[in-house]
């Protein structure tokens, strides 16, 4: 491309024009505009980059291949996926990072009259799921039983005299990433997804009716498509040097004051700044944290429970 800064193609033919009567047995009462969907060969893409692209190409890519694994399957599989995000009104410090160490799922927030708890219910898990015969009913964990152990543990462990050990820790443990994580994950999909289609398969030669498997061989066929197409997406990961671990400690801020003031909002920017990840075990009443701005980069055990 001959500028750099136009990135973004021009479509032509998304939508297609038709006109409907507004009643059949009536013709002179007139018809109306529709504008349906045209299908992928109606579609036209400009030969040349046309406008400022809004994002790159490649995380428009990302963002593709991320929502057609989600949607793979239909709504049964959608309702398998982990727990999403949603708008609050009050900020919650580990919304998102905490998980049950039976079922690791993520645990949701429950407000309470005299505190935040979090829990994992086993009512919300897989009908005939083989982990609910170890899951408790609930998991219940007050965020206060974390919040404080974990704060003064974040407070040692970037002060001055701990700081050049976290960043060599840093340094020496950046061989799991974020996206070999997210590339282990859509391998085990598309091992699930080939093992559907083979026993599917084995069904049918064993005698079971064609017609009966349609949906099931449609659902594992889209489940493979798409896992396969996030690994083939998948980017390379890159190594952070001493510098860049430096830079991205240094840009976080005063790490001990933001402690100090422990209002929840100023909590969850550092718990993101930090990429914190914790599993609680319910049997030991113990939380793993993790501090993962690249990897599993450092870790250690906080004592949680009531």
């Amino acid at each position: 491309m001959d500028n750099p800064k136009y990135t973004g193609y021009a479509f032509f033919g998304r939508w297609s024009k038709h006109e409907t009567l507004l009643n059949p047995d009536d013709i002179a009462a007139g018809h109306v505009v529709r504008f349906r969907r045209s299908s992928t060969d109606r579609v036209v893409r400009s030969r040349q980059a046309a406008h400022p692209a809004i994002v790159s190409i490649d995380t428009f890519t990302q963002a593709q291949l991320l929502r057609r694994s989600k949607s793979a399957g239909g709504l049964r599989t959608t309702c398998k996926e982990e727990r999403n995000g949603r708008d609050t009104l009050r900020p919650y410090p580990l919304r998102g990072r905490l998980r049950c160490s039976v079922c690791n799922r993520k645990m949701e927030a429950s407000p309470r009259a005299h505190g935040i708890y979090y829990r994992c219910p086993a009512r919300t898990l897989a009908p005939n799921s083989p982990i609910l015969a170890q899951h408790p009913a609930t998991v219940y964990i007050r965020e206060a039983a974390i919040c404080a152990p974990l704060n003064q543990w974040i407070a040692t462990l970037f002060d001055t005299t701990n700081r050049t050990r976290t960043i060599q820790t840093l340094l020496d443990s950046q061989g799991g990433s974020l996206a070999d994580a997210q590339r282990e994950h859509a391998r085990r999909r598309l091992t699930n997804a080939e093992s559907k289609l083979r026993r599917h398969q084995v069904a049918i030669e064993a005698g079971i009716d064609p017609a009966a498997l349609i949906d099931a061989i449609n659902q594992a066929q889209a489940e493979r498509v798409a896992a396969h197409a996030e690994l083939n997406g998948q980017p390379a990961a890159l190594e952070l040097t001493r510098h860049d671990i430096e830079t991205m400690i240094d840009s976080i801020g005063d790490i001990s004051a933001t402690i100090t003031e422990a209002q929840p909002q100023h909590l969850t920017a550092l718990y993101d700044a930090l990429r914190l990840q914790m599993t609680y075990n319910p049997n030991s009443r113990t939380v793993d944290v993790t501090v993962q701005p690249r990897g599993r980069v450092n870790s250690a055990r906080v004592r949680g429970g009531t």
